[in-house]
Formats: structure tokens, sequence, C-alpha cells
């Protein structure tokens, strides 16, 4: 069935906007101060995240094909998998769904916002951070974890072995999500999307948060430049290789 723009773009507003509730959720309910899953281990944010892809997927696959990512929708366009016409609305619609999905999480969370006092901690529910202080190393991993990250996806969505059924292969992202965060996220958050990352970072900039820090813009090009290019560049390996008919 084709749906119009209009249609898809409310699914990538609706499904960007899930996919930051349920992911920086997670981190929120782990890292804030006195909330129920205070102190809990970092496989909670995985399977946040993990969920937090594969249900907007299940929900908007068939609609938008839920890119729910500016770097997956860059390297579509550039491999010529999709079209330039639509980069800027699908673009706009994922990070102003990132915005409203962190506001939510800011929502749901305030009072134990204001309970904590590590900057780093509040800005972590928001943005990445590299945790060595490298940018170097954020980009590497930010780079290595996206590449897999969209190469992956595609290659699950194109497989023969989904193509009948591509609610299977939603489930299967949802995995690669939660294994990517738990196998390579500990080194930056990860975002392997510049919408999750630019977005909710803005928020905190603007939010008047107790203890809040600043939001380290110096880093913040990281998680957006990295994943763009791998975005390209994993499309286009995978385009190249596997798509050759």
């Amino acid at each position: 069935m084709d749906y119009t723009l209009t249609t898809r773009l409310a699914a990538e507003f609706i499904g960007t906007a899930i996919m930051v509730i349920l992911g920086n959720g997670s981190v929120a309910n782990v890292e804030l101060g006195h909330t129920k899953g205070h102190g809990s281990d970092w496989a909670l944010i995985a399977f946040g995240y993990g969920f937090g892809v594969m249900i907007p997927a299940l929900i908007f696959g068939s609609i938008s094909a839920n890119h729910i990512n500016p770097a997956f929708t860059l390297g579509l366009a550039v491999s010529g998998l999709f079209p330039w016409s639509e980069v800027l609305p699908y673009i706009a619609v994922q990070f102003l769904g990132a915005f409203f999905g962190q506001a939510v999480v800011v929502a749901t969370y305030k009072p134990y916002y204001d309970q904590t006092t590590d900057p780093e901690r509040i800005l972590g529910t928001f943005s990445t951070i590299d945790a060595a202080q490298s940018k170097l190393n954020g980009f590497i991993n930010e780079f290595v974890g996206t590449f897999i990250l969209i190469f992956g996806a595609l290659g699950i969505t194109k497989a023969p072995f989904f193509s009948d059924n591509l609610g299977t292969a939603h489930l299967g992202l949802g995995f690669l999500v939660f294994v990517l965060v738990a196998s390579l996220g500990g080194a930056t958050g990860p975002a392997l999307n510049p919408a999750r990352d630019l977005a909710p970072r803005l928020l905190h900039q603007l939010l008047p948060l107790k203890n809040k820090g600043k939001s380290q813009w110096d880093y913040s090009w990281v998680p957006v430049v990295a994943p763009i290019l791998a975005g390209i560049l994993a499309i286009f390996v995978y385009k190249s290789l596997f798509m050759l008919s």
C-alpha cells in the first residue's frame, strides 16, 4: 500500500519520539537518583534501546520504512534508494520527534532530575558523552557502531529469508540495536543517530534543570558527523556487494 508523504512523516515523527522515550527513558531510570531502577546495570539500557527501535519498526516499518535516523535517510538517498525531494522533510520530523520524545522523558522523570546532582548523569539521559573524553575515540566508536547498525538493518530487511515476513525482520532490528548497545555502547552512550543526540542536547541547553551543567557542544559534532559518514558508506557497500541486479 502506498502512503502519502504526510502520513509517512507522521510515522517518522512518532517513531523517532517512541525510540527516544523508550531509549533515553531507560537511561534516565538507571542514571537519575532515587528512581526504582537507579543503579541497574547496562543491560537495562541495552534492552530499552533495542525495544525502542523494535517497537516503532513493528508499527511503522510498512508505512514509512521506519528510518527514524537521518544517517539512514541520507545514506539511502546518496545511493539512489530514496528520493532526495523527501530527505529534508524526513530529517526535519526525525529531529522534531527526538526533541518531543526527550521532552516526554523529562516530564516523566522531573522529580528525579531535581534529586540528581551529577551533571554528567543528567546529560547522559539526553545525549552522548565519550567516557575517555576523546573525540577521536568517540568518532571511531560512533562510526563503527553506525556502520554495523545500518549495514545490518539494510541487510536484514532486504534478505530473502525475511522477504515474506518483514515483521520478523523488524524483530531482528531490535536485537541488532540491543547487541550494539551492549557491546559497543560503553564508550559513548551510544548515539548511532544524529537526531537522537542533537535534538535532546538542544533541549538540555534550553531547559532550566537543577545541576544540569554544560551541554558539551564541543563534542556534539561527533555523534552527528560520524553516523552520517558511516551510514553513507554502509549503504554504498551493501548496495555494491549485494544489490547488483
